[in-house]
Protein backbone atom coordinates (compact mmCIF):
# COMPACT_ATOMS: atom_id res chain seq x y z
CA UNK A 1 0.00 0.00 0.00
CA UNK A 2 1.50 3.73 -1.18
CA UNK A 3 1.92 6.01 1.26
CA UNK A 4 3.32 8.72 -0.82
CA UNK A 5 0.02 10.79 -1.40
CA UNK A 6 -2.11 12.60 0.62
CA UNK A 7 -6.05 10.80 1.76
CA UNK A 8 -7.50 13.08 -1.01
CA UNK A 9 -5.63 12.26 -4.38
CA UNK A 10 -8.42 10.12 -5.40
CA UNK A 11 -10.77 13.03 -5.18
CA UNK A 12 -9.89 14.21 -8.77
CA UNK A 13 -10.65 17.13 -7.93
CA UNK A 14 -10.12 18.64 -11.67
CA UNK A 15 -11.40 16.32 -13.47
CA UNK A 16 -15.19 17.11 -14.54
CA UNK A 17 -18.00 14.58 -14.06
CA UNK A 18 -20.55 13.63 -16.07
CA UNK A 19 -21.60 16.82 -18.16
CA UNK A 20 -19.12 19.59 -17.85
CA UNK A 21 -20.56 22.52 -15.90
CA UNK A 22 -19.07 22.72 -12.64
CA UNK A 23 -20.96 21.32 -9.68
CA UNK A 24 -21.12 21.83 -5.85
CA UNK A 25 -19.61 18.65 -5.49
CA UNK A 26 -16.58 19.57 -8.15
CA UNK A 27 -16.65 22.35 -5.59
CA UNK A 28 -16.25 20.78 -2.97
CA UNK A 29 -13.54 18.56 -3.84
CA UNK A 30 -11.41 21.64 -5.47
CA UNK A 31 -11.46 22.78 -1.94
CA UNK A 32 -10.77 19.48 -0.44
CA UNK A 33 -7.92 18.73 -2.90
CA UNK A 34 -6.55 22.21 -2.11
CA UNK A 35 -6.56 21.73 1.47
CA UNK A 36 -5.06 18.03 1.35
CA UNK A 37 -2.50 19.95 -1.19
CA UNK A 38 -1.32 22.84 1.22
CA UNK A 39 -1.02 20.66 4.01
CA UNK A 40 0.78 17.58 2.78
CA UNK A 41 0.35 13.94 3.57
CA UNK A 42 -1.05 13.47 6.28
CA UNK A 43 -2.02 16.81 7.77
CA UNK A 44 -5.62 16.42 7.88
CA UNK A 45 -5.04 13.02 10.32
CA UNK A 46 -3.72 15.80 12.41
CA UNK A 47 -4.70 14.10 16.05
CA UNK A 48 -6.75 11.90 18.35
CA UNK A 49 -8.48 13.04 21.14
CA UNK A 50 -8.10 11.47 24.17
CA UNK A 51 -10.73 8.64 25.00
CA UNK A 52 -12.17 10.65 27.87
CA UNK A 53 -11.78 14.42 26.60
CA UNK A 54 -11.97 15.25 30.40
CA UNK A 55 -9.57 14.13 31.92
CA UNK A 56 -6.68 16.06 32.60
CA UNK A 57 -3.72 16.36 29.95
CA UNK A 58 -1.40 14.46 30.03
CA UNK A 59 2.53 14.07 29.18
CA UNK A 60 2.88 10.76 28.79
CA UNK A 61 5.12 10.26 25.34
CA UNK A 62 7.41 7.75 24.04
CA UNK A 63 10.30 8.49 21.41
CA UNK A 64 11.30 5.28 19.17
CA UNK A 65 14.93 5.49 17.58
CA UNK A 66 14.01 2.98 15.19
CA UNK A 67 17.14 1.42 13.85
CA UNK A 68 16.16 0.12 10.47
CA UNK A 69 17.67 -2.69 9.32
CA UNK A 70 18.27 -4.59 12.44
CA UNK A 71 21.32 -4.54 14.81
CA UNK A 72 23.54 -7.06 16.02
CA UNK A 73 22.98 -7.66 19.77
CA UNK A 74 26.26 -9.39 19.90
CA UNK A 75 28.29 -5.97 18.72
CA UNK A 76 25.56 -3.59 20.72
CA UNK A 77 24.57 -4.53 24.21
CA UNK A 78 25.05 -8.31 24.35
CA UNK A 79 28.88 -8.71 23.91
CA UNK A 80 30.50 -12.72 23.88
CA UNK A 81 34.02 -11.65 24.92
CA UNK A 82 34.96 -15.23 25.49
CA UNK A 83 34.13 -16.59 22.41
CA UNK A 84 36.02 -17.08 18.87
CA UNK A 85 36.35 -14.13 16.43
CA UNK A 86 34.31 -15.57 14.12
CA UNK A 87 31.28 -15.22 16.75
CA UNK A 88 32.55 -12.19 19.13
CA UNK A 89 33.15 -10.24 16.38
CA UNK A 90 35.40 -7.31 15.70
CA UNK A 91 34.61 -5.45 18.87
CA UNK A 92 36.05 -5.30 22.57
CA UNK A 93 33.42 -5.18 25.44
CA UNK A 94 33.35 -2.27 27.97
CA UNK A 95 32.82 -2.09 31.60
CA UNK A 96 29.46 -0.35 32.52
CA UNK A 97 28.32 2.51 35.08
CA UNK A 98 26.41 -1.64 36.33
CA UNK A 99 29.42 -3.53 38.05
CA UNK A 100 29.16 -6.64 36.20
CA UNK A 101 27.42 -5.81 32.98
CA UNK A 102 29.45 -5.32 30.00
CA UNK A 103 28.55 -3.64 26.40
CA UNK A 104 30.51 -2.72 23.09
CA UNK A 105 33.75 -0.64 23.15
CA UNK A 106 32.01 2.05 20.62
CA UNK A 107 28.94 2.96 22.78
CA UNK A 108 31.07 4.48 26.00
CA UNK A 109 28.41 7.40 27.14
CA UNK A 110 25.41 5.20 27.44
CA UNK A 111 28.30 2.62 29.56
CA UNK A 112 28.83 5.69 31.59
CA UNK A 113 24.74 6.16 32.22
CA UNK A 114 23.26 2.80 32.10
CA UNK A 115 22.48 3.09 35.26
CA UNK A 116 19.66 5.54 33.65
CA UNK A 117 18.69 2.60 31.07
CA UNK A 118 17.66 -0.89 30.24
CA UNK A 119 18.79 -3.55 28.58
CA UNK A 120 16.76 -6.23 27.34
CA UNK A 121 18.86 -8.92 25.42
CA UNK A 122 16.44 -11.82 25.50
CA UNK A 123 13.40 -10.14 22.93
CA UNK A 124 12.04 -12.48 20.28
CA UNK A 125 11.58 -11.13 17.29
CA UNK A 126 10.08 -14.23 15.71
CA UNK A 127 8.45 -13.46 12.44
CA UNK A 128 9.81 -10.12 12.23
CA UNK A 129 11.54 -8.25 8.97
CA UNK A 130 11.88 -5.46 7.33
CA UNK A 131 10.46 -3.88 4.26
CA UNK A 132 8.04 -3.50 5.78
CA UNK A 133 8.97 -3.69 9.59
CA UNK A 134 5.65 -4.12 11.29
CA UNK A 135 5.89 -6.42 13.60
CA UNK A 136 8.08 -4.94 16.16
CA UNK A 137 6.11 -1.90 15.54
CA UNK A 138 2.82 -3.24 16.08
CA UNK A 139 3.05 -6.18 18.67
CA UNK A 140 1.98 -8.52 16.34
CA UNK A 141 3.29 -11.59 15.14
CA UNK A 142 0.54 -11.59 12.45
CA UNK A 143 1.87 -8.37 10.80
CA UNK A 144 3.57 -9.65 7.76
CA UNK A 145 2.25 -8.19 4.49
CA UNK A 146 4.97 -10.13 2.79
CA UNK A 147 3.65 -13.21 3.75
CA UNK A 148 -0.09 -12.41 5.35
CA UNK A 149 -1.61 -10.40 2.60
CA UNK A 150 -3.35 -8.56 5.32
CA UNK A 151 -0.39 -8.09 7.37
CA UNK A 152 0.11 -4.22 6.75
CA UNK A 153 -3.57 -3.55 8.52
CA UNK A 154 -2.25 -4.18 11.50
CA UNK A 155 -2.31 -0.75 13.54
CA UNK A 156 1.38 0.36 15.12
CA UNK A 157 1.22 0.64 18.56
CA UNK A 158 2.13 4.51 17.89
CA UNK A 159 -1.26 4.45 16.24
CA UNK A 160 -3.26 2.94 18.89
CA UNK A 161 -2.18 5.39 21.51
CA UNK A 162 -2.81 8.04 19.23
CA UNK A 163 -6.04 6.75 19.66
CA UNK A 164 -6.76 6.09 22.86
CA UNK A 165 -4.16 8.42 24.63
CA UNK A 166 -4.47 11.26 21.62
CA UNK A 167 -2.14 14.44 21.38
CA UNK A 168 -1.00 15.68 24.54
CA UNK A 169 -1.54 19.15 23.47
CA UNK A 170 -4.53 19.68 21.05
CA UNK A 171 -3.03 21.77 18.17
CA UNK A 172 0.00 18.82 17.96
CA UNK A 173 -0.85 15.42 15.92
CA UNK A 174 -0.05 12.32 18.92
CA UNK A 175 2.13 10.51 16.35
CA UNK A 176 4.96 11.70 14.09
CA UNK A 177 6.95 9.71 12.01
CA UNK A 178 10.34 11.22 10.50
CA UNK A 179 10.93 8.64 7.62
CA UNK A 180 13.52 7.41 4.99
CA UNK A 181 10.80 5.34 3.16
CA UNK A 182 7.15 4.57 3.98
CA UNK A 183 7.77 0.96 4.49
CA UNK A 184 10.07 1.80 7.54
CA UNK A 185 7.18 2.78 10.01
CA UNK A 186 4.15 1.18 10.38
CA UNK A 187 0.90 2.69 10.30
CA UNK A 188 -3.06 3.17 11.14
CA UNK A 189 -4.04 0.08 9.38
CA UNK A 190 -7.23 -0.98 10.51
CA UNK A 191 -7.56 1.94 12.26
CA UNK A 192 -8.09 4.37 9.78
CA UNK A 193 -6.04 7.17 8.00
CA UNK A 194 -6.40 9.62 10.55
CA UNK A 195 -4.18 7.52 12.75
CA UNK A 196 -1.52 7.42 10.44
CA UNK A 197 1.91 9.10 11.36
CA UNK A 198 2.38 12.73 10.41
CA UNK A 199 5.16 12.78 8.38
CA UNK A 200 7.70 15.60 9.98
CA UNK A 201 10.14 15.26 7.29
CA UNK A 202 8.55 18.24 5.27
CA UNK A 203 7.67 20.07 8.40
CA UNK A 204 11.32 20.77 9.52
CA UNK A 205 14.62 21.90 7.79
CA UNK A 206 17.14 19.33 7.70
CA UNK A 207 19.99 18.46 6.06
CA UNK A 208 19.97 15.47 3.07
CA UNK A 209 22.30 12.96 2.94
CA UNK A 210 22.68 10.33 0.01
CA UNK A 211 21.67 6.78 0.48
CA UNK A 212 24.98 5.78 2.04
CA UNK A 213 24.95 8.19 4.73
CA UNK A 214 27.06 11.07 2.64
CA UNK A 215 25.94 14.61 3.45
CA UNK A 216 24.58 16.32 0.53
CA UNK A 217 25.32 19.98 1.51
CA UNK A 218 21.73 21.43 1.45
CA UNK A 219 18.48 20.77 3.49
CA UNK A 220 14.95 19.69 2.69
CA UNK A 221 11.37 20.22 4.22
CA UNK A 222 10.00 23.03 5.87
CA UNK A 223 7.42 23.44 2.88
CA UNK A 224 4.82 22.01 5.35
CA UNK A 225 3.26 25.09 6.78
CA UNK A 226 3.72 27.25 3.56
CA UNK A 227 0.14 28.52 1.84
CA UNK A 228 0.36 27.84 -1.32
CA UNK A 229 0.12 31.38 -3.96
CA UNK A 230 -2.61 34.00 -3.01
CA UNK A 231 -4.21 31.77 -0.48
CA UNK A 232 -3.66 33.31 2.53
CA UNK A 233 -5.64 33.09 6.49
CA UNK A 234 -8.96 34.46 5.45
CA UNK A 235 -8.96 32.85 1.97
CA UNK A 236 -8.01 29.48 4.19
CA UNK A 237 -11.18 30.34 7.00
CA UNK A 238 -13.89 31.38 4.10
CA UNK A 239 -12.92 28.05 2.36
CA UNK A 240 -13.71 26.22 5.80
CA UNK A 241 -16.90 27.81 5.86
CA UNK A 242 -17.77 26.46 2.74
CA UNK A 243 -16.97 23.27 3.47
CA UNK A 244 -19.32 23.27 6.74
CA UNK A 245 -22.40 24.68 4.42
CA UNK A 246 -21.83 22.44 1.53
CA UNK A 247 -23.24 18.88 1.97
CA UNK A 248 -20.31 16.31 3.01
CA UNK A 249 -19.22 13.57 0.27
CA UNK A 250 -20.79 10.64 1.17
CA UNK A 251 -20.57 8.50 -2.04
CA UNK A 252 -17.10 7.02 -2.64
CA UNK A 253 -16.59 5.98 1.70
CA UNK A 254 -14.52 2.98 1.85
CA UNK A 255 -13.04 0.93 4.67
CA UNK A 256 -9.67 3.37 4.48
CA UNK A 257 -11.20 6.42 6.51
CA UNK A 258 -10.48 9.47 4.27
CA UNK A 259 -13.56 10.53 5.19
CA UNK A 260 -13.62 9.79 8.40
CA UNK A 261 -10.24 11.80 8.53
CA UNK A 262 -11.69 14.88 6.76
CA UNK A 263 -15.08 14.99 9.66
CA UNK A 264 -12.98 14.57 12.67
CA UNK A 265 -10.15 16.08 11.87
CA UNK A 266 -10.31 18.89 9.88
CA UNK A 267 -10.57 21.43 12.98
CA UNK A 268 -6.90 20.45 14.10
CA UNK A 269 -5.82 20.48 10.20
CA UNK A 270 -6.70 24.17 10.24
CA UNK A 271 -5.17 24.93 13.84
CA UNK A 272 -1.80 23.59 13.15
CA UNK A 273 -1.54 25.51 9.18
CA UNK A 274 -2.78 28.32 11.05
CA UNK A 275 -2.12 28.16 14.32
CA UNK A 276 1.83 29.09 15.74
CA UNK A 277 2.28 26.04 18.36
CA UNK A 278 3.08 22.93 15.66
CA UNK A 279 5.38 25.29 13.46
CA UNK A 280 7.18 26.84 16.42
CA UNK A 281 8.08 23.05 17.44
CA UNK A 282 9.28 21.83 14.02
CA UNK A 283 11.17 24.90 13.85
CA UNK A 284 14.42 23.70 15.10
CA UNK A 285 16.19 27.14 14.08
CA UNK A 286 14.19 28.66 17.43
CA UNK A 287 16.15 26.02 19.88
CA UNK A 288 19.34 27.90 21.18
CA UNK A 289 22.64 27.36 19.36
CA UNK A 290 24.30 25.94 22.19
CA UNK A 291 21.68 22.86 22.70
CA UNK A 292 22.04 22.51 18.90
CA UNK A 293 25.28 22.48 18.67
CA UNK A 294 25.15 19.65 21.30
CA UNK A 295 23.57 17.40 19.48
CA UNK A 296 25.57 17.81 16.22
CA UNK A 297 24.42 18.75 12.89
CA UNK A 298 23.87 15.20 11.67
CA UNK A 299 20.57 14.50 10.05
CA UNK A 300 19.63 11.44 13.34
CA UNK A 301 21.01 13.99 15.87
CA UNK A 302 18.75 16.68 14.49
CA UNK A 303 15.71 14.66 14.24
CA UNK A 304 16.60 13.83 17.94
CA UNK A 305 16.13 17.50 19.11
CA UNK A 306 13.13 17.62 17.07
CA UNK A 307 11.80 14.88 18.79
CA UNK A 308 12.45 16.02 22.62
CA UNK A 309 10.58 19.77 20.72
CA UNK A 310 7.86 17.53 19.86
CA UNK A 311 7.22 16.01 22.63
CA UNK A 312 8.15 18.96 24.97
CA UNK A 313 5.37 20.37 22.71
CA UNK A 314 2.58 17.50 23.16
CA UNK A 315 2.86 15.03 20.30
CA UNK A 316 2.94 11.84 22.48
CA UNK A 317 4.58 9.67 19.93
CA UNK A 318 7.69 9.95 18.10
CA UNK A 319 9.13 7.91 15.32
CA UNK A 320 12.64 8.28 14.29
CA UNK A 321 13.56 5.73 11.28
CA UNK A 322 17.49 5.70 12.01
CA UNK A 323 18.39 5.31 8.42
CA UNK A 324 19.86 6.71 5.00
CA UNK A 325 19.29 4.14 2.71
CA UNK A 326 15.51 3.68 1.55
CA UNK A 327 15.95 -0.06 0.99
CA UNK A 328 16.19 -2.48 4.23
CA UNK A 329 17.88 0.12 6.46
CA UNK A 330 21.62 1.25 7.28
CA UNK A 331 21.46 -0.99 10.05
CA UNK A 332 21.61 -4.04 7.87
CA UNK A 333 25.06 -5.14 7.94
CA UNK A 334 25.53 -7.71 5.65
CA UNK A 335 28.67 -6.18 4.01
CA UNK A 336 28.08 -7.80 1.00
CA UNK A 337 30.87 -7.14 -1.42
CA UNK A 338 30.17 -3.67 -3.74
CA UNK A 339 26.46 -3.21 -0.96
CA UNK A 340 25.60 -0.32 0.12
CA UNK A 341 25.08 -0.86 4.02
CA UNK A 342 29.09 -2.24 5.14
CA UNK A 343 29.65 -4.79 7.41
CA UNK A 344 30.52 -5.25 11.15
CA UNK A 345 33.56 -3.41 11.16
CA UNK A 346 32.93 -1.20 7.91
CA UNK A 347 29.12 -0.51 8.19
CA UNK A 348 27.88 -0.85 11.82
CA UNK A 349 31.05 0.57 13.72
CA UNK A 350 30.81 4.40 11.94
CA UNK A 351 27.32 3.93 13.40
CA UNK A 352 27.64 3.07 16.91
CA UNK A 353 29.20 6.57 18.19
CA UNK A 354 26.64 8.20 16.40
CA UNK A 355 23.77 6.64 17.83
CA UNK A 356 26.03 6.39 21.00
CA UNK A 357 25.82 10.24 20.81
CA UNK A 358 22.45 11.20 20.00
CA UNK A 359 20.52 8.19 22.47
CA UNK A 360 22.70 10.00 25.36
CA UNK A 361 22.47 13.52 24.25
CA UNK A 362 18.55 12.86 24.32
CA UNK A 363 18.29 11.14 27.43
CA UNK A 364 20.26 13.54 29.25
CA UNK A 365 18.33 16.46 28.03
CA UNK A 366 15.04 15.76 29.16
CA UNK A 367 16.27 14.71 32.38
CA UNK A 368 17.46 18.39 32.50
CA UNK A 369 14.16 19.15 31.62
CA UNK A 370 12.20 17.31 34.11
CA UNK A 371 10.83 15.06 31.02
CA UNK A 372 12.46 11.99 31.68
CA UNK A 373 9.75 10.61 33.99
CA UNK A 374 7.37 11.19 31.44
CA UNK A 375 9.56 10.49 27.91
CA UNK A 376 10.08 6.76 27.50
CA UNK A 377 12.74 6.34 24.83
CA UNK A 378 13.21 2.93 23.23
CA UNK A 379 15.94 2.41 20.78
CA UNK A 380 15.69 -0.74 18.72
CA UNK A 381 15.28 -2.68 15.50
CA UNK A 382 13.48 -5.04 13.57
CA UNK A 383 15.45 -8.39 14.47
CA UNK A 384 19.19 -9.32 15.35
CA UNK A 385 22.23 -10.97 13.56
CA UNK A 386 23.64 -14.53 13.15
CA UNK A 387 26.10 -14.97 15.60
CA UNK A 388 28.58 -16.35 13.60
CA UNK A 389 30.87 -13.57 11.23
CA UNK A 390 30.20 -14.38 7.29
CA UNK A 391 27.26 -13.83 5.10
CA UNK A 392 26.94 -13.73 1.41
CA UNK A 393 30.23 -13.88 0.37
CA UNK A 394 31.34 -11.59 3.42
CA UNK A 395 33.76 -12.07 5.89
CA UNK A 396 32.83 -9.08 7.85
CA UNK A 397 29.04 -9.29 8.09
CA UNK A 398 26.21 -10.84 9.48
CA UNK A 399 22.72 -11.91 8.12
CA UNK A 400 19.12 -11.51 9.38
CA UNK A 401 18.89 -13.59 12.67
CA UNK A 402 14.81 -13.63 13.90
CA UNK A 403 15.62 -15.52 16.96
CA UNK A 404 16.78 -13.29 19.71
CA UNK A 405 17.78 -9.53 19.68
CA UNK A 406 18.71 -6.57 22.25
CA UNK A 407 17.26 -3.52 22.74
CA UNK A 408 17.55 -0.98 24.98
CA UNK A 409 14.94 1.62 26.69
CA UNK A 410 15.50 4.61 29.08
CA UNK A 411 12.99 7.06 31.01
CA UNK A 412 9.14 6.95 31.29
CA UNK A 413 9.47 6.90 34.98
CA UNK A 414 10.11 3.20 34.88
CA UNK A 415 12.79 1.28 37.22
CA UNK A 416 16.06 1.23 35.24
CA UNK A 417 19.62 0.31 35.50
CA UNK A 418 19.39 -3.20 35.19
CA UNK A 419 19.81 -5.88 32.57
CA UNK A 420 16.68 -8.19 31.45
CA UNK A 421 16.58 -11.46 29.79
CA UNK A 422 20.13 -13.68 28.59
CA UNK A 423 20.57 -14.72 25.95
CA UNK A 424 22.97 -18.47 24.88
CA UNK A 425 26.54 -18.50 25.30
CA UNK A 426 26.91 -17.74 21.44
CA UNK A 427 24.24 -14.76 21.66
CA UNK A 428 22.23 -17.11 18.99
CA UNK A 429 19.38 -17.97 20.88
CA UNK A 430 17.28 -16.66 24.27
CA UNK A 431 18.29 -18.67 27.87
CA UNK A 432 16.28 -17.01 29.67
CA UNK A 433 13.04 -14.63 30.51
CA UNK A 434 11.88 -14.06 26.75
CA UNK A 435 10.52 -10.57 26.10
CA UNK A 436 7.80 -10.99 23.01
CA UNK A 437 6.75 -8.22 20.56
CA UNK A 438 3.10 -8.48 22.48
CA UNK A 439 5.16 -7.37 25.89
CA UNK A 440 6.77 -4.78 24.06
CA UNK A 441 3.40 -3.03 23.09
CA UNK A 442 1.63 -3.67 26.64
CA UNK A 443 4.50 -1.86 28.14
CA UNK A 444 4.27 0.82 26.03
CA UNK A 445 0.22 0.99 26.33
CA UNK A 446 0.36 0.71 30.51
CA UNK A 447 3.01 3.11 30.27
CA UNK A 448 0.22 5.51 27.87
CA UNK A 449 -2.62 4.77 30.21
CA UNK A 450 -4.04 2.83 27.06
CA UNK A 451 -6.36 -0.32 28.09
CA UNK A 452 -4.82 -3.45 27.86
CA UNK A 453 -7.63 -5.45 27.11
CA UNK A 454 -8.90 -2.84 24.40
CA UNK A 455 -9.82 -4.13 20.90
CA UNK A 456 -10.48 -2.37 17.36
CA UNK A 457 -12.26 -3.56 14.44
CA UNK A 458 -11.00 -5.16 11.38
CA UNK A 459 -12.25 -4.77 7.74
CA UNK A 460 -15.14 -8.04 8.55
CA UNK A 461 -16.30 -5.85 11.75
CA UNK A 462 -14.55 -8.33 14.20
CA UNK A 463 -12.89 -7.45 17.43
CA UNK A 464 -9.04 -7.87 17.40
CA UNK A 465 -7.05 -7.34 20.79
CA UNK A 466 -4.58 -4.89 21.01
CA UNK A 467 -2.42 -7.27 22.48
CA UNK A 468 -2.27 -10.48 20.82
CA UNK A 469 -1.84 -13.78 22.99
CA UNK A 470 -0.16 -13.34 26.69
CA UNK A 471 1.46 -10.85 25.80
CA UNK A 472 1.84 -9.26 29.11
CA UNK A 473 3.76 -5.61 30.46
CA UNK A 474 7.71 -6.37 31.25
CA UNK A 475 6.74 -6.34 34.91
CA UNK A 476 10.96 -6.08 35.88
CA UNK A 477 10.11 -2.38 34.54
CA UNK A 478 7.55 -1.56 37.19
Amino acid sequence: MSHSHHAFSNFNPLVNEGLTFRSRRNMLKAGLAGIAGLSAPRLMQARAEAANANKPMSRKSVILLWMTGGPSQIDTWDPKPDRPYINRGPFAPISTALPGTIICEHLPKQAAMLDKFTIIRSVDPRNSSHQPNQVMQTGSLEARPRTNPKGDRYPAIASICAKHHGANHPSMPPYVAFMKHSSHVAWGGWLGKQYDPFIGNKAAVLPEYNLVGKPLNRSSGADLFQLPGALNADRLTDRRALMQDLDRIRSGLDQTGSMEALDQYGQQAFEMVLGKRAQKAFDISAEPQKNRDRYGSHLWCQQALLARRLVEAGVSFVTLDLSHHTASGTWDNHGIPGGVYGGISTGLKPLLPLFDHLLTTLVSDLEERGLLDEVLVIGMGEFGRTPNMGTQNSEDGRNHWPVVMSMTMAGGGLRHGQVIGASSHDGGTIMDRPVTPGDLAATIYKHMGVPLDGTYMDDRGRPRYFIEGAGQPISELF
